[in-house]
């Protein structure tokens, strides 16, 4: 069989001649459709093989800004890391030096470490090509965040101790409560003692200072009377001041008041006298300083009061008292 131009020939055996060959609509759609797969199959499969062996300049642009884009990446990653070492640094001079200038509670490592729970917030990142990259990256990026405003949370904080620092030192408890410039009103300190009464062994809270009864006691900081209290026991008569910042004073077996409940006092007021009322053996005061509630030695409060040499001479004289007065 052959062409001549677009007629098609067959070659007839029995008549030894060529019949003309005629095509129905049917057989050229068929032949079109066919042809017509073949050519898109052999695009496909050309341009498939075009681009496995060979980039187009945009895929050549876009691994070249791929590539940039990871470099950025482990960069930023790498200055998080620095820059939470710097934050590290912050957070420990904030614990241990600030804070305890203005006698403030660390923050607690669990709240400046606080994860990140619930919802994966990190799920649409997981996808993306090199995703463990991103992903760690966008996490440093949140952690560091989150402990940079505590941070800055805690300098809020600090400032305001700070601007209340003039008002925290006249408050806190820092002179001898009855007059004792040559220290030979000094008696019984912190610590067990032979109680006078009982005869035995117990734990004295607080320091007792002899005095003639009516000696004028002073109130050691500036503060609001707490209570101003009266019993046959015990502190007998006493008295009790609420400095702020957690501090408090308690002066008991006193003779006489001279302030009454909410009244507000300065350092060196007199608040009252000194007495022999109560579970006593003889007239003093009884002294007593607590911190956030919880009692603590008078010892280390008296800076405003006495040298070096005079503080040293009133803790030989307490420590060695072996029996309090109360």
């Amino acid at each position: 069989m052959f062409s001549m131009a677009k007629v098609k020939y067959k070659f007839n055996p029995e008549t030894l001649s060529y019949d003309k060959v005629e095509r129905n609509l049917k057989s050229k759609i068929h032949r079109f459709l066919l042809f017509s797969t073949t050519s898109i199959l052999a695009s496909i499969i050309m341009t498939v093989v075009f681009l496995q062996f060979y980039e187009t300049p945009k895929m050549r642009s876009l691994k070249r800004e791929n590539r940039r884009l990871l470099s950025q990446y482990e960069l930023m990653y790498q200055n998080l890391e620095s820059i939470e070492d710097v934050l590290t640094d912050i957070q420990h001079r904030d614990d241990n030096l600030y804070r305890i200038i203005f006698e403030a509670d660390p923050i607690p490592n669990s709240v400046r470490k606080a994860g990140f729970g619930g919802v994966n917030k990190y799920s649409q990142l997981e996808s993306l090509e090199n995703s463990e990259l991103v992903i760690k990256t966008a996490r440093k990026l949140d952690v560091v965040a989150k402990e940079a405003y505590i941070q800055s949370k805690s300098y809020d904080e600090v400032l305001k101790l700070a601007l209340d620092k003039e008002e925290m030192l006249s408050s806190i408890p820092a002179i001898m409560p009855v007059s004792n410039k040559d220290l030979n009103r000094t008696a019984s300190g912190w610590g067990f003692r032979i109680h006078p009464i009982y005869k035995i062994r117990r734990f004295h809270y607080g320091m007792d200072f002899t005095a003639p009864v009516g000696t004028e006691i002073y109130a050691t900081g500036d503060g609001i009377v707490k209570e101003v209290k009266s019993a046959r026991t015990g502190f007998g008569r006493w008295i009790v001041i609420d400095h702020g910042f957690g501090y408090e004073t308690l002066y008991g077996h006193l003779n006489e008041f001279n302030v009454k409940e909410g009244q507000k006092v300065k350092r060196g007021n007199v608040i009252g006298y000194v007495g022999n009322a109560g579970t006593s053996s003889g007239p003093h005061l009884h002294y007593e300083v607590h911190k956030n509630g919880k009692a603590v030695n008078p010892q280390y409060f008296y800076f405003k009061d006495l040298t070096p040499q005079e503080y040293e001479k009133m803790i030989a004289i307490s420590s060695n008292m072996g029996q309090s007065y109360d």
